[in-house]
């Protein structure tokens, strides 16, 4: 800053500032606490760019003198020395400005290797944060196992997330307000990611320890992309939102053959057992095993999406949650899915899918084997659930809806199958309230609802539409008719290239509303 006195502009004073490394790294505003202090100094012994041998202090010196120009390096023996007379950013003898790239997005990302070492894998982390980004190669088949939260300040300030919340509840003063954030709701295991940071696992694990503190592994914050790669993630657990990762609004993460198992969240109203993605995220060929959403309300206990997810090739095998989504949760977000296995999850709704307040496409995709309150395979609720190419086979629910429940929803489905079912409630194969069902070119076969006052062992729809377009359904079965289609001020459309038939005990009769093309 200069100040003027009369016409003529001060002389800046001379300043001289200096940046020290001592015993490891210290980088832009991050601080390594107790946790990150060991890790920087065991990745000292392979002399990691910046960082010196093990207790010895170097020091890079400035000069912002008038005289300018001058660069040394005190303490690092043999340490590169800038000429002197040269500014930074000068041109170089070959006519290109010294330390530049050729051109925007040449920069290629630093590659770190990292041995079987927890605490070197925490300096690495903290050595791609400082460097603006990294590759960080783990030792394959090796397990890391975490014993503490890593120490250090997080840099989140809010950020989009916060703000977004801020005009939820002006919108909505009705609801409930969370209650405020703990420090130790978002302790991590690893340095939080602020950068582009690519974690290639080659079969590694990495474990939090059986008497360790709570944490998760990951927080991705604002701006931050996180890819991981070929890695397990094991016995994750937070306070908050992610047992394993957590992703903010504003960042970016992709799980490829990635697999989170045995983590838990225990968020009374929020959840992820195994991950939370507020952000936008890509899931390929990954794995989700055994997680859990273990608050009261607990949603998504393999995943809670809330932001943008793309998914592909991806398994959720016995997940729990006390909310929705046993295996998967899309709650206000924006959800593809395809040629994925939702299998022995189990749910206050939806065992194996919810999709609540939200936008939901899943394609050519296995809900099988789950278990829910409401909607055995799926639960849908004031949302769009669209569905081709599944099969929702064998699931059970101890009320309404063993197959599908859709409330106050748009469920249109397409070349799927719905069989096997049960409910002890109504709806063996799909229950509807007030929601708008198209069935086309599918089938729902082999449904029961099996409760001592149980009706629809098909379908059952109340106070919405229902449509049918060639579409089968047959061999259902209920312990009051219809075991077909009841329906009950609704309006339903069955066309003339549809079947309803051999449904126990009756296909329709019973049904409160009459439908079409359904015999008996």
């Amino acid at each position: 800053m200069f100040t003027y006195q009369g016409n003529r502009r001060a002389t800046p004073s001379r300043r001289r500032s200096r940046w020290f490394l001592a015993g490891g790294v210290v980088a832009g505003s991050l601080v390594v606490g107790a946790a990150g202090v060991t890790g920087v100094a065991a990745l000292a012994a392979d002399r990691a760019p910046g960082v010196t041998d093990q207790g010895q202090q170097a020091a890079a010196v400035r000069d912002d003198g008038p005289d300018g120009g001058q660069w040394t390096n005190e303490g690092a023996p043999g340490g590169p020395r800038r000429p002197e007379g040269r500014t930074e950013g000068a041109d170089a003898p070959d006519g290109k400005p010294e330390g530049k790239p050729d051109g925007p997005g040449t920069r290629r990302p630093p590659l770190l290797t990292v041995p079987c070492d927890s605490a070197r894998l925490v300096a690495a982390l903290v050595q791609a944060n400082a460097e603006g980004g990294a590759t960080v190669r783990l030792a394959p088949k090796c397990t890391y196992t975490l014993s503490h939260a890593f120490q250090q300040p997080d840099e989140y300030d809010g950020g989009i997330r916060d703000a977004r919340e801020a005009a939820d509840a002006a919108e909505t003063p009705g609801d409930a307000e969370l209650p405020p954030r703990q420090p130790g709701d978002d302790n991590t295991g690893l340095p939080v990611i602020y950068q582009a940071i690519t974690v290639e696992g080659s079969g590694a694990t990495i474990a939090r320890g059986e008497n360790a503190e709570t944490f998760r592994f990951f927080t991705v914050r604002d701006g931050g992309e996180l890819t991981l790669r070929d890695v397990t993630l094991r016995n994750g657990r937070s306070t908050s939102e992610g047992g394993s990762v957590h992703v903010v609004h504003g960042a970016t993460a992709v799980l490829e053959r990635t697999t989170v198992v045995g983590s838990t969240s225990v968020s009374p109203k929020e959840g992820g057992g195994g991950v939370f993605n507020d952000g936008n995220m890509v899931v390929r060929e990954s794995r989700f095993v055994g997680n859990s959403a273990a608050g009261a309300e607990g949603k998504g206990g393999g995943m809670l999406n809330g932001g943008v997810l793309t998914m592909t090739k991806t398994e959720f095998r016995d997940n729990s949650a006390n909310g929705y989504g046993g295996g998967l949760a899309n709650y206000r977000g924006a959800a593809d899915i395809a040629t994925t296995i939702l299998a022995h999850n189990i749910a206050g709704q939806g065992g194996g899918l919810a999709s609540f307040s939200a936008r939901t496409k899943v394609e050519d995709t296995r809900v099988v084997d789950n278990t829910a309150k409401i909607g055995g395979g799926i639960a849908n609720s004031d949302a769009v659930l669209v569905l081709r190419g599944l099969v929702v086979q064998g699931n059970t629910a101890s009320g309404n809806g063993g197959g599908i429940s859709s409330v106050q929803g748009l469920l249109p489905m397409d070349d799927s199958v719905v069989s096997g079912n049960h409910a002890r409630g109504n709806g063996g194969g799909i229950f509807a309230d007030r929601s708008n069902t198209l069935v086309r070119t599918s089938e729902v076969s082999g449904n029961a609802a099996v409760g001592a006052k149980s009706t629809g062992g098909g379908i059952y729809t109340v106070a919405g539409q229902l449509s049918l377009f060639k579409s089968k359904v047959v061999d259902n079965s209920a312990t009051l008719p219809p075991g077909g289609i009841f329906a009950d001020r609704a309006q339903v459309r069955v066309d003339d290239a549809s079947v309803v038939i051999e449904n126990r005990p009756t296909n329709c009769v019973g049904s409160k509303v009459t439908i079409a093309h359904c015999f008996r």
